[in-house]
């Protein structure tokens, strides 16, 4: 399923050092292949050949495995350091049969530099130690000893400190980087809250003058006309009634309109009074269920409390929400509206997911825009202008469409000095 607008959820650094730890585990299958010949033809008959395809085996599904699906045994091996050094035991069997001289020592060069990658400069240190150690005892019991100097018996071991150097340094590098982006995209998302409470400032500016003022000017007018009415020679009881009439129902209108306005800008300059986004979405749902017949269901996710939040803010966040439940309403046919926020990792996320028929694939906004379907466009639009990060798929889900806003909770707070 095609998403209309999709961002990362996972760190910029996460995904950069991922992708590395996919090359080096891709690097590893192509050498351990290469390898995998010379070791099982110089082993001893007997026992050690059947070690030496045990360790070919079990090195090359590892590396395949974590080479397809990185995401899902990861953190398994970044939990679990043993299971690397296991790994570095098995490699070094193939090493001792297959001769350091092999493309399998390219092998040995990557567990530092991976440990350097998962596990910081002191699993470099350890595993490039354990590693060169491992080399320089190969070097000293293979047969061709007498034929190495020393030079070249230490330039793998020396390649192995270097490597895990490398890694260590590839890691810190890249946690930096994503360290800066994620303040970089929380200064802009505060700026982009920041714009929407002073948009809606000036709104709520201009329809005091268009509104409240038009109206007070227009009771003016009709009280005007009502004292030169009452002050002529010849009073028409019935034309001063109706003058009354529309002065009363002016200054009641204008009346209105200012307690409407004041409350909303009482709630802007009060940040301690913000809308309670998670009951407005509960009494919306609730509204949506009861309008159209289709079961919506509302359910609060998250450990933490959500902050209030400016009324400029909720207002788009709301609005997204109520255009997403229509949307599903009026052309994904579902038989439910499952409706979830809260609180997850420093953000503020809302999620409303219908098990319709769902976006045909390969839909782009572009095309949406096109066709003259805004409804999504919209949406996305309008999360942007309050740098809030929105998701339109399929999701984690197996059929029908999910669209996911991701507002960061420091975009709600003012920086203090």
């Amino acid at each position: 399923m095609a998403a209309a607008s999709d961002t990362a959820t996972i760190p910029i650094q996460v995904n950069a050092l991922q992708a590395l730890c996919r090359q080096v585990f891709g690097f590893r299958l192509a050498m351990i292949a290469l390898a995998a010949p010379a070791a099982l033809v110089n082993a001893n008959p007997g026992l050690s050949t059947r070690l030496v395809g045990i360790a070919v085996v079990v090195t090359f599904m590892a590396s395949y495995v974590l080479f397809r699906d990185w995401e899902r045994f990861g953190p398994l091996l970044l939990r679990h350091p043993s299971l690397l050094a296991l790994d570095t035991l098995f490699g070094s069997l193939l090493l001792i049969s297959a001769g350091p001289d092999t493309t399998l020592a390219y092998v040995s060069v990557c567990t530092p530099l991976l440990a350097g990658l998962v596990y910081g400069w002191r699993g470099a240190a350890v595993f490039a130690s354990l590693q060169s150690l491992i080399l320089l005892l190969i070097y000293a019991t293979t047969s061709t000893r007498e034929h190495t100097g020393i030079a070249e018996s230490s330039l793998l071991p020396g390649l192995c400190l270097i490597a895990g150097a490398v890694g260590s340094s590839l890691r810190n590098l890249m946690l930096r980087f994503g360290a800066a982006t994620q303040a970089l995209t929380t200064v802009q998302a505060r700026l982009a809250v920041t714009e929407a409470v002073s948009a809606e400032r000036a709104r709520l500016a201009r329809e005091m003058h268009d509104s409240v003022a038009k109206t007070l000017h227009g009771v003016a007018l009709a009280a005007d006309g009502l004292a030169g009415s009452a002050g002529a020679a010849r009073m028409d009881s019935t034309l001063i009634k109706q003058q009354a009439e529309l002065v009363a129902r002016s200054a009641r209108r204008a009346a209105a309109e200012s307690r409407e306005l004041l409350a909303d800008l009482r709630r802007e300059s009060d940040p301690d009074h913000g809308t309670d986004v998670l009951v407005e979405l509960a009494a919306r749902t609730r509204d949506f269920s009861t309008r159209t017949g289709l079961p919506a269901t509302y359910r609060p996710t998250g450990e933490h409390a959500v902050p209030p939040v400016p009324p400029a803010v909720a207002r788009q966040l709301l609005t997204i929400a109520s255009e997403a439940m229509e949307n599903a309403h009026r052309h994904a046919e579902p038989t439910r509206v499952d409706v979830r926020a809260g609180v997850h990792g420093g953000l503020l996320r809302i999620s409303v997911h219908d098990d319709g028929r769902g976006l045909p694939p390969g839909t782009t906004l572009e095309q949406l825009r096109r066709a003259g379907h805004f409804g999504l466009v919209g949406m996305v639009e309008r999360a942007a202008s309050v740098g809030a990060r929105i998701r339109i798929g399929r999701g984690g889900h197996t059929k029908g469409t999910e669209v996911r806003l991701e507002l960061p909770l420091a975009a709600l707070t003012t920086p203090t000095a």
